[in-house]
């Protein structure tokens, strides 16, 4: 794979600097001798047999994770392995591949064009970097990347691929290119990078044909060593000899708007690869046999913004909610995601967090969904030592527990309460969680209605309230009572009911479970969650609270319950 230290240190220094574990020196040597014998897996895996075993992503993020390990323990573990060593064959390259420099952000892409004159912009193929060799206009040889100054022949492949395998004249000809995967109508910030980069290297240093699939690799020309000086000539000729995709998709920039423009419009737009920012590169460069495997200083890349970004887990909270239902939120380090900061996400439910048993600790990315919704994406790294958590047992909680404020119910109780207050109940205004962690603290909710029985005075005495906000607590409570009687079934968490609005409770209650069954639209399970709803002795207790109220609707419950 390709080892873009630079852009990873740099990209996701902002979201990883601050995440430093906090552990023994024994510890971080075991950790990052961990990840660093992952990687080497993954770099052998792919480089020498041509099969990737992770995507494209997980593996840079894995990479920067690592050296940012290695930067909060510059002593733990053994020196770090040269990520490329398995990339690097027995083969040279004629002239040195440079690779490039990564800019992640518009500011570092402003300071890098400041003083350089004549630029051009391109769109940066998310491919595999390669030599390619023509001998009196016959392909000759394709030889990757390797390191940089050595990769590995696949010329053999390559002659089923759809690179040119004759030039319309018969010349010599040493290129520098990409290969990339083809794609129709492609649009970058939609669809995102698919592993393009993935299946190309795959296919070409398969040692067996890659087939019929092979048909559908291409080269995109970046460079012409030999060739002539300037960017708009090598452009020309380039064409003239088969190659036109650098003409098509080569831009002079005379300043920083108009590089934004062209990184803004072909990450929006249809093209025929995928792509992960954009080159930015001086229209004239040195002599090639001055080129070296490291990032020179005429070209760079201006990166797309991350799909997804590393998190460390700080702890894992698990959240009952009104019905019964345990949702784990996994409580991050501060990560920076486009232009938000995401401190949590949440895993929906406890069967998935208990197949992925994620412990803090563990490193994990974040996306964000239709670019809004922090959600939880993979786990990117499980640590060795696996600290014990208290997790809810799922067995003591459903649709009829935690009507009060008792041991192991808070969670819960406060859900009902939020509920009941909330656009789905009785849309108080005004009341919120905020209001009703107060009350609970003050000890005047230790039954679901018991903020019913507060008067302006004993509101205003409760810490964080006060006076006037007391009076407009006990006005809205005092509005509640009018509510109508389906309002407050709702309210209370009632299963739906077609025509429960327009019975009463005695009707309700008294209903048995054929009864329920015969109501249109009612099945099995509803009937059974009703009649376990209105005979719940903690929902009785609520409903004789409210006849008591004089609450419409419910003035049979203190009848029946007498």
């Amino acid at each position: 794979m390709p080892n873009f230290i630079l852009w990873l240190l740099l990209s996701l220094f902002s979201s990883l600097a601050h995440a430093c574990p906090d552990w023994s020196p024994a510890q971080a040597r075991v950790e990052i001798g961990r990840l660093q014998a992952q990687i080497s897996r993954w770099d052998d895996s792919y480089h020498r047999v041509g099969q990737g075993l992770v995507d494209d992503e997980r593996y840079d993020q894995s990479l920067a994770l690592l050296q940012t390990w290695r930067g909060c323990f510059p002593t733990g573990g053994a020196p770090a392995e040269p990520g490329l060593r398995s990339a690097r064959g027995p083969l040279s390259h004629p002239v040195a591949h440079t690779g490039v420099g990564k800019l992640a952000s518009a500011d570092q892409a402003r300071a890098w064009m400041q003083g350089r004159q004549g630029l051009w912009a391109q769109p940066k193929i998310d491919g595999v970097a390669v030599s390619v060799i023509y001998r009196q206009g016959r392909l000759h040889q394709v030889i990757s990347r390797g390191d940089g100054s050595h990769g590995h022949d696949w010329t053999d492949n390559a002659r089923l691929t759809a690179i040119a395998q004759r030039l319309p004249e018969p010349l010599d000809l040493e290129l520098q290119g990409e290969l990339y995967w083809r794609l129709e109508g492609h649009v970058q910030a939609s669809a995102g990078s698919l592993n393009a980069r993935s299946r190309v290297a795959g296919l070409m240093a398969r040692r067996q044909p890659p087939g019929e699939q092979a048909a559908n690799i291409h080269l995109f020309v970046w460079d012409w060593p030999h060739g002539p000086a300037r960017q708009a000539e090598r452009n020309a000729r380039l064409g003239q000899l088969g190659f036109p995709e650098a003409a098509a998709f080569s831009q002079p920039v005379a300043d920083f708007a108009q590089a934004q423009g062209w990184y803004e419009h072909w990450y929006n737009s249809p093209l025929p690869f995928a792509t992960d920012g954009i080159i930015l590169r001086m229209g004239e460069r040195p002599p090639a046999q001055r080129w070296q495997a490291r990032a020179p200083y005429w070209i760079t890349a201006w990166k797309y913004p991350h799909a997804s970004a590393s998190a460390r887990v700080r702890d894992v909270s698990f959240g009952v909610g009104r019905t019964g239902r345990i949702t784990p939120v996994l409580e991050l380090d501060p990560v920076q995601l486009d232009d938000r900061t995401v401190r949590r996400v949440s895993l929906a439910s406890l069967k998935r967090w208990q197949a992925l048993d994620i412990r803090p600790g563990d490193q994990i990315t974040v996306e964000l969904a239709g670019l809004t919704i922090p959600r939880f994406g993979q786990v990117l790294w499980q640590a060795s030592l696996r600290p014990p958590l208290q997790v809810p047992d799922a067995e003591q909680y459903h649709r009829l527990s935690c009507w009060r404020d008792s041991p192991g119910c808070a969670s819960q109780y406060a859900a009902r309460l939020q509920w009941l207050s909330g656009k789905n109940g009785l849309n108080l205004s005004q009341v919120g969680a905020g209001t009703w962690q107060k009350l609970l603290a003050a000890g005047h909710l230790d039954h679901l209605l018991g903020w019913l029985d507060l008067d302006v005075a004993t509101l205003a005495e409760v810490p964080g309230i006060g006076q006037r906000r007391a009076e407009q607590l006990h006005a809205s409570f005092s509005q509640a009572r009018e509510q109508a009687f389906g309002t407050w079934l709702q309210a209370i968490g009632a299963p739906p009911a077609a025509e429960s609005a327009s019975a009463d409770w005695s009707t309700l209650a008294n209903r048995n479970l054929g009864q329920w069954q015969a109501r249109p639209g009612i099945g099995p399970t509803r009937a059974a969650q009703l009649l376990a709803f209105y005979r719940h002795p903690e929902v009785m207790a609520i409903a004789e609270r409210l006849a008591q109220a004089g609450i419409a609707g419910f003035s049979a419950a203190v009848s029946d319950s007498s």
